[in-house]
């Protein structure tokens, strides 16, 4: 069996973004890079099910981007990785899903991958919208937002968490496409002795132009962040004096109490 897992590194969210000068992404100037948090549920299921099968299947690890992206790289590797593909991109946040989806699709239908994972959606973008594209522009069975996984004898049961709070279940036959997201595992912290043999595994590099032959479908024309409106009241002093001008405003500037 051979899996191939999608990760995508994204800043840490307590980062305080700026707006790039071209105004259509942030700036990446002192900005920290982590691995999207849904792709380490990707990683550590397609490393539980290697376990599973006795350590048969072998991981590919893909991520698209500059070449900090080694680093998220060799940390899925640390986790259970067996080698990496990096595509090379420093302007990767100017393609939009399908050309991301394309790229992958592109190296993916050449491997003969029977599972490949990706997380539910990535932290900074958010569309949601790769891991089905890849599905469908390579023929596979695909199911999305998995809080469950199991497998067996080429099927996976997949247990998903629909609108309201429902679960769904459905069965898959390989080569299938799942997307992975907070519930279904518990992510693995990598070992020191894993961290060094990741240092050894094969990080493969490809340039975006070798795989991406799609044109764009969609573009971002401006990023902006949300309009100020009026700023909020802090109400000091005792409680008692705190709830009483609390009361105040409520009955002034809401209908809440009338």
């Amino acid at each position: 069996m051979k899996i191939l897992v999608c990760i995508k590194q994204v800043p840490d969210m307590e980062s305080r973004f700026k707006l790039n000068s071209e105004g259509t992404w942030y700036d990446e100037t002192d900005l920290a890079f982590r691995m999207n948090e849904y792709d380490e549920y990707a990683v550590e299921q397609a490393v539980q099910l290697k376990e599973q099968l006795g350590g048969e299947p072998e991981i590919t690890i893909l991520s698209i981007g500059p070449d900090r992206v080694v680093e998220s790289i060799k940390k899925a590797l640390a986790m259970g990785g067996d080698r990496g593909v990096h595509i090379q991109d420093n302007k990767y946040y100017q393609k939009d899903p399908w050309q991301i989806a394309a790229a992958i699709a592109s190296h993916a239908g050449s491997q003969n991958y029977d599972i490949i994972f990706t997380g539910m959606q990535s932290q900074d973008r958010g569309s949601a919208q790769v891991g089905v594209t890849v599905a469908e522009q390579l023929g596979f069975a695909c199911a999305t937002t998995l809080v469950g996984f199991a497998y067996d004898s080429g099927t996976i049961t997949a247990k998903r968490e629909l609108e309201g709070g429902s679960k769904g279940v459905a069965k898959l036959k390989l080569p299938a496409v799942v997307t992975c997201q907070l519930g279904l595992n518990t992510p693995r912290y990598p070992t020191l002795p894993n961290i060094m043999k990741a240092k050894k595994k094969e990080i493969l590099a490809l340039p975006i132009a070798d795989l991406l032959k799609e044109a764009e479908l969609t573009a971002t024309d401006k990023m902006y962040p949300p309009a100020k409106k009026g700023g909020g009241i802090i109400i000091e002093g005792e409680v008692g004096a705190q709830l009483e001008r609390l009361m105040g405003i409520l009955k002034e500037k809401t209908t809440v109490l009338r």
